[in-house]
């Protein structure tokens, strides 16, 4: 009879915790007047004004630009350090040529972890001649490049939104020098 009392009792505290779930699930959930708000007073935010062209934190003019072979170029527009110890660099690809070009393989490096997944831009380096550091692009727990992935060939005059991030070299460096293979380097500044 205690069994009975106890399976009975479990079942009733399962379903009271499943409602209460809900109900503060539901709760979460609902649409209040200041939350409908939100969202146009945002975009209104980016309809008024000009728009810009490059992501948010990137500068107008960019920080450098490293030429490749065959007409590829990379435009860094930021070089943003994080609290959590990661710099992340973002630019553009773009392909200044007359005729499509496939992106060279080089650009993923020659880590077999990194070419197993496919091209990417895995093998840039940051490199901090004061503190005589090389920092590599940061991978995930599967070993896939924390870079822009995926891409195959660029069309004439075509542009390809890209990241890389790479470990935070100290703090009290904010020079530092980005390669890329088949790429000339050049010097970035950290920010952050």
């Amino acid at each position: 009879m205690s069994m009975r009392f106890t399976s009975k009792a479990r079942r009733g505290m399962v379903v009271l915790t499943a409602a209460a779930a809900l109900t503060i699930g539901v709760a979460g959930c609902g649409g209040g007047e200041d939350e409908d708000k939100k969202p146009e007073s945002s975009s209104a935010s980016k309809d008024s004004g000009s728009n810009p062209s490059t992501q948010e934190g990137q500068a107008d003019e960019p920080l450098a630009e490293l030429k490749g072979s065959n007409g590829l170029i990379l435009q860094v527009t930021s070089a943003q350090r994080d609290a959590g110890g990661f710099v992340t660099v973002n630019g553009s690809l773009k392909n200044d040529g007359a005729k499509s070009l496939p992106i060279p393989s080089a650009l993923s490096g020659n880590e077999t972890e990194i070419i197993k997944n496919g091209r990417s831009l895995g093998g840039a380096t940051l490199v901090d001649s004061k503190g005589k550091k090389r920092y590599y692009v940061l991978r995930d727990t599967d070993g896939r490049p924390l870079t822009t992935t995926g891409f195959s060939t660029l069309k004439a005059g075509e542009s390809l939104a890209v990241f890389m991030q790479f470990p935070s070299p100290p703090s009290d460096t904010s020079e530092v020098s980005l390669q890329l293979p088949t790429f000339a380097s050049a010097t970035i500044q950290i920010s952050g």
